[in-house]
């Protein structure tokens, strides 16, 4: 008796969960597919998310082969592809200046493509074509090493809701007048640029990262931020602007956002809110915040423990509150200035939700132990302070281990955990 084949289960799934499947897989297996038979020669064919990289072809010492298989591939997959292409996606090292990405991204603008990320490597910049400003239904656009040059009749990305923009050349107007004609935007993340001031405004921004050199931001219309992070990088001329400046910088960049949930300030950040004017009382309440995290900040600058102080006295909810230290030791013990505790801190404060706290690069300098004295005098919730000192504080740390424990606790289940290493 002849054996009778089964039922081919796999072919006759419906075609969203195949495309489900496909999807999974790197673009060079789900291409491969077409061989295992005639009802799978044009299944990959119909994939609304398309992902290239340099796994796509088989590398080898000749960058010329490998770019030319890649380009091929590539421009093989979209010729060969039917229907509507939602998502497009390019890693690569090896195509920076390649013309034929020009082509790509004028089929593209022609097939409803929604999401767009170039990732592009070391070299020569990739300057983005005229036909980018024709894809209207744009919802996340990602550019990494491009010139980015939008045309004077460009009204925006109206339905844009993701922009990353990492190492690309454009003018700071350019930028500021991009962000404000994309009325849906959610998720900003800037990195890499040199000198800019920038004046964000985008009532509907809810996530907000930045990266770079800058002179001033401005938060001036973004209600909606619930999540920041924030890393600033000195220079000769934007230190020598902060030494001009007026107004003050704690106001422009959190006077708005009273839905903040969480704050993650790395180098410079404090440095940079205390610049400025005496900003008087804060003009709103961060009911919201519940975390915050703060590198680098200066215990010897009066200045910035007081941009500290205001914002987490000002945020009745905050849980969580990790500071990094960084101090210069002598400085700081010369000038303890230690009457500053009481005028400056509130008497009635208290963290009624403050649960954790990590100190680290800890130096044990006079305002740094003060502050960790206001914090476990004032959280009686508090179940874990942690203390790591700086690696550069030796024959320091017992007496500041003894200090720590000295100190007045509002909870009775608040845990000091010292971790020498």
């Amino acid at each position: 008796m002849d054996d009778v084949p089964g039922p081919d289960l796999i072919s006759d799934l419906p075609q969203s969960i195949i495309e489900s499947i496909l999807t999974r897989l790197p673009i060079r297996d789900a291409v491969r597919t077409s061989i295992l038979s005639s009802k799978w020669r044009y299944k990959w064919s119909t994939l609304t998310q398309l992902v290239f990289d340099e796994k796509c072809v088989v590398l080898s010492s000749d960058r010329c082969d490998v770019e030319d298989s890649l380009v091929k591939f590539i421009t093989r997959a979209l010729f060969l592809h039917q229907g509507p292409i939602h998502k497009f996606q390019l890693t690569t090292n090896y195509l920076q200046c390649c013309p034929d990405i020009d082509q790509w991204l004028l089929f593209l603008s022609r097939n409803d493509i929604k999401e767009l990320v170039l990732e592009l490597g070391e070299g020569e910049w990739f300057r983005v074509p005229s036909c980018l400003f024709n894809c209207r239904k744009l919802t996340r656009l990602e550019l990494f090493r491009c010139e980015f040059d939008p045309p004077p009749s460009f009204k925006g990305f109206l339905s844009l809701k993701s922009l990353n923009l990492h190492q690309v050349l454009i003018s700071p107007e350019a930028i500021e007048n991009l962000i404000s004609s994309c009325p849906v935007l959610e998720s900003l993340a800037l990195s890499y640029f040199d000198c800019l001031s920038l004046t964000i405004r985008a009532p509907h921004l809810k996530y907000l990262c930045l990266e770079g050199e800058f002179k001033v931001i401005c938060l001036e219309n973004t209600p909606l931020l619930v999540a920041m992070s924030i890393a600033m990088y000195m220079t000769d001329d934007i230190a020598e602007h902060f030494e001009q400046s007026s107004g003050c910088n704690f106001n422009r960049f959190l006077g708005g956002v009273p839905h903040l949930e969480r704050l993650i300030g790395h180098i410079y950040f404090t440095k940079y809110l205390s610049i400025g004017d005496d900003c008087g009382k804060v003009p709103i309440t961060y009911n919201h915040l519940q975390v915050v995290e703060l590198y680098q900040v200066s215990f010897e600058d009066m200045k910035e423990i007081l941009v500290v102080l205001r914002l987490i006295t000002n945020s009745p909810n905050l849980k969580e509150l990790q500071i990094s230290g960084s101090s210069n030791t002598l400085a700081a013990v010369e000038a303890p200035d230690l009457d500053f505790w009481e005028r400056k801190c509130p008497s009635d404060c208290t963290f009624k939700q403050l649960r954790v706290v990590k100190m680290t690069d800890v130096s044990g300098v006079p305002h740094e132990m003060e502050f960790i004295k206001f914090l476990l005098a004032n959280s009686p919730v508090l179940e874990t302070v942690s203390i790591s000192p700086c690696v550069y504080v030796i024959d320091g740390r017992v007496n500041m281990l003894i200090e720590l424990l000295r100190f007045k606790r509002a909870s009775a289940q608040a845990e000091i955990v010292f971790i020498p290493d």
